[in-house]
């Protein structure tokens, strides 16, 4: 399977770890969100441009953005 994803600005704990949500889609068309507390590319090349998008962030949908609290495990 292979899922495209953006970041939001969305951060949530789940067992007492910071993860960011992030919304995308499948390659079948389906969306989903994840939650993400960590990322990171190896060393040794060139991050510039990975670190820059890395600060981009748009705002969750409505669907993530009212996902209460109480439903993350």
């Amino acid at each position: 399977m292979k899922v495209t994803l953006e970041s939001t600005t969305r951060v949530v704990n789940l067992d007492g770890m910071p993860c960011r949500i992030w919304e995308g889609e499948t390659s079948g068309g389906v969306k989903c969100h994840a939650y993400i507390p960590r990322i990171a590319a190896e060393s040794g090349q060139d991050l510039s441009q990975f670190e820059t998008e890395l600060e981009e962030k748009r705002r969750p949908s409505p669907e993530v953005a009212a996902i209460p609290l109480r439903m993350l495990l």
